[in-house]
């Protein structure tokens, strides 16, 4: 039988071989996932140094790299608009585009979502809007990386809001007073214990939603863009170089739109789940 001839199996084996190596897709995860390298190619690779304390791995990695750029980047632009106000009322330029963002979180995500007392949380919803902006934007640059696309990184983000938004209900309510909001009023006795542990289950849904929300958008457009391009080299052929990149420009346009909507998207549902923590009694 020619399937016992171990030519032909060899043969059939290498040509199976290399066609999962044409088809080898791992080459996209290894541009998403985060990394221990900053690959600059043609130019090199930058090594980055790892660390480790009381036997915690705390290396450094290219989506850290990534978070210090993007906080050097506002500390940078704020600097330079506040200084710029100090000269002229008049904004001009980078400060007249950053406080139109200013305004519209305070105006249009701050205010009506939290209500009275909103100027408490406007610091806090402005550092995370500009900080996933900013993080958004880098990960579309040549040779950038998004940081938001890392899971860590948005639930860390989700879990600063969550500790926000109950810090806040229990400004307002007290400790027992907030507690006690969570339960809807006219509740039987025998039900208030199953409907406490809902409530509180439905505490920790909120950031969930939040981290998985930003952490999925963010990444699947880059995985996108990615196989588009990739199908150039996967089927070999002029005749796709067109079309793939004609859709990966496409594509790439939806990113910096995706890349502002998922910075308000994030900003807006902290500011709702602060101002339904903090005002229980509507």
């Amino acid at each position: 039988m020619w399937f016992s001839d171990p030519n032909i199996v060899a043969d059939t084996a290498k040509v199976a071989h290399e066609a999962a190596k044409k088809t080898d897709t791992s080459w996209i995860m290894h541009h998403v996932l985060d990394a221990r390298e900053i690959d600059l190619t043609p130019f090199g690779v930058i090594h980055l140094p790892q660390l480790h304390l009381f036997g915690m791995d705390i290396s450094i990695t290219k989506h850290v790299v990534f978070m210090w750029i993007a906080a050097v980047v506002l500390i940078t632009i704020f600097v330079k608009v506040s200084k710029s106000y100090k000269k002229s009322l008049i904004p001009k330029g980078v400060s007249n585009v950053t406080e139109t963002l200013i305004l519209f979180v305070r105006d249009e995500i701050a205010r009506p979502n939290i209500g009275k007392g909103y100027e408490k949380f406007l610091p806090y919803l402005l550092t995370v809007f500009f900080f996933i902006l900013t993080c958004n934007f880098l990960g579309l640059l040549p040779y950038g990386s998004t940081a938001t696309g890392n899971i860590s990184v948005t639930a860390t983000l989700a879990t600063i809001s969550f500790i926000v938004i109950q810090a806040g209900g229990m400004m307002k309510n007290g400790v027992f007073g907030y507690l006690k909001g969570l339960l809807p009023h006219g509740l039987p006795t025998w039900l208030i214990p199953i409907m406490f542990i809902v409530e509180l289950l439905g505490l920790f849904t909120k950031p969930f939603a939040l981290a998985i929300r930003l952490f999925a958008n963010m990444t699947a457009g880059h995985i996108v863009i990615l196989a588009l391009l990739g199908l150039i080299f996967i089927l070999h052929t002029y005749v796709v170089i067109p079309v793939s990149i004609a859709f990966a420009l496409f594509i790439f346009l939806l990113e910096i739109l995706v890349a502002l909507l998922q910075a308000y998207i994030f900003t807006m549902l902290s500011s709702l789940f602060i101002g339904m923590a903090y005002h229980q009694e509507h």
